[in-house]
């Protein structure tokens, strides 16, 4: 099988979906996203009593809406703690809980996903064959933006047992007319490096974190170095790390490919020198917004702001997000990008569930695996947090256990922690205390990187 090659300049058109991509956050979307939104409010009046329910409570009616600020200021958001309660008054009965939130039948339904359930209920994502449609077309878009074309060739290492970037991925993926390998996180380090090197595949999509273990073991697996098997794109996602400068050039370089950064909604990082966030490409499918994370109050959506994004699934069936959050904090950037491609950009700033006060200093594992990442080779960039406490307060110091790099003499650590200190100090307003690891202590996870150590609740 010969080589291909990724190229984002193929075919002479700039996008996948030259309708609806070029007017992408433009006033003329808003009306497209407007339309949508009543027929969608219509829908779920009518035929789906929970959503009637809170309507109802809120004082919304078919018609009442008559802008999109209209239903920023009326419809409550739907978080987490909400979708857990009602798990709950559901008896833990996931069947009622997806029976309750979708739009459509549950005989409609032809697959369902759901996420890791790491607070005891998994969150369903089910799915008709409509919602598969434009969910396959988002990712498309996404692909034709970092130049995947027929002919190329992808292996899928997302965790496939129930994840959402898995077997949904896996399948969506295959709109973009690229050949699929769903080898899958669970394949294990070497079956992922021989199926690359087997099939040459130039398409690599993982966590961050797995393309980063995957460095260390290719010279044991096969023999040969990640920068030899002929990966052009790197396409990252759930977790951290794509869009922290250090994590992308460690992987660019190692690799000799370009890396983007996909997740918390339906965006892909531009190839511009500097890290621009992800473009969000698919206003005419599911309208953002964004809140305060603790008033859940609007927030304007400008350039530079920040708050919580707010998801409606604007052709949601079984796939559907009612202004529901998914928890990550964002900023968001809405003029226009340097690359010249289209559609408002976002940053993860954190995630709700992670988020941590010291001295009432708020701070995200993201920011911390930033600066930690900065010092890599003489840290392996692995790190965890040790909380003694149920979150998000920390008494300080906040407590750091961190791998040391390869052949770092132990005369030097102190001097190293002091660095790390002071960089965090000056870079997030919080002093660490450090506790050095040798290399390859922690353990690595083919999934989704868990900064937190907890040992609270220990007997």
């Amino acid at each position: 099988m010969g080589g291909v090659n990724v190229s984002t300049n193929v075919s002479g058109r700039a996008y996948r979906n030259m309708e609806m991509e070029p007017i992408l956050n433009t006033e003329e979307m808003k009306g497209i996203q407007f339309g949508k939104l009543k027929k969608l409010i219509a829908r779920l009046y009518e035929g789906k009593p929970f959503w009637r329910e809170r309507m109802e409570k809120a004082g919304v009616r078919p018609g009442s809406i008559r802008t999109l600020k209209d239903f920023g200021r009326s419809i409550p958001v739907f978080d987490k703690n909400q979708r857990r309660k009602l798990t709950e008054d559901c008896g833990m009965d996931m069947s009622r809980v997806v029976d309750s939130t979708i739009g459509v039948p549950m005989e409609n339904l032809v697959l369902m996903a759901a996420t890791s359930g790491t607070t005891g209920e998994p969150t369903p994502y089910p799915m008709t064959r409509r919602d598969i449609e434009w969910l396959s077309e988002n990712i498309a878009r996404m692909h034709w933006r970092i130049g995947v074309r027929p002919g190329d060739r992808i292996v899928h290492a997302f965790g496939l047992s129930m994840w959402l970037a898995g077997v949904p991925y896996a399948q969506f993926s295959q709109r973009s007319g690229a050949c699929v390998f769903p080898v899958g996180a669970e394949g294990g380090t070497e079956r992922i490096l021989k199926f690359i090197s087997l099939f040459k595949a130039n398409v690599l999509a993982c966590t961050p974190s797995l393309a980063e273990h995957l460095i260390t073991k290719a010279p044991e697996a096969l023999g040969r170095g990640v920068g030899e098997l002929g990966i052009k794109r790197l396409f990252c996602g759930g977790e951290p790390g794509a869009g922290i400068p250090e994590v992308r050039r460690n992987l660019e370089t190692s690799y000799g490919a370009r890396l983007s950064d996909h997740g918390a909604g339906f965006g892909i990082s531009c190839d511009h020198p500097e890290y621009q966030g992800m473009h969000h490409v698919a206003d005419d499918t599911v309208l953002c917004e964004l809140v305060d994370p603790e008033t859940y109050e609007p927030v304007r959506f400008e350039d530079g702001a920040r708050g919580l994004p707010v998801f409606t699934t604007l052709e949601g069936e079984g796939f559907l997000w009612f202004r529901e959050t998914i928890g990550d904090v964002c900023q968001v950037f809405t003029e226009p990008c340097p690359c010249g491609a289209t559609g408002f950009r976002y940053k993860i700033i954190g995630r709700t569930d992670d988020m941590l006060k010291v001295k009432g200093i708020i701070v995200y594992p993201a920011a911390i695996d930033g600066v930690i990442a900065g010092f890599i080779p003489r840290v392996t960039g692995e790190f965890r947090i040790v909380l003694e406490e149920p979150p998000p307060r920390v008494v300080p110091p906040l407590k750091l256990r961190i791998e040391c790099g390869e052949g770092v003499a132990a005369a030097d650590l102190p001097g190293l922690a002091r660095e790390i200190e002071e960089k965090m100090k000056n870079k997030l307003k919080v002093t660490p205390r450090v506790q050095w690891l040798a290399p390859g202590t922690l353990e690595r996870s083919m999934n989704k990187t868990r900064f937190i150590e907890k040992a609270y609740g220990k007997k």
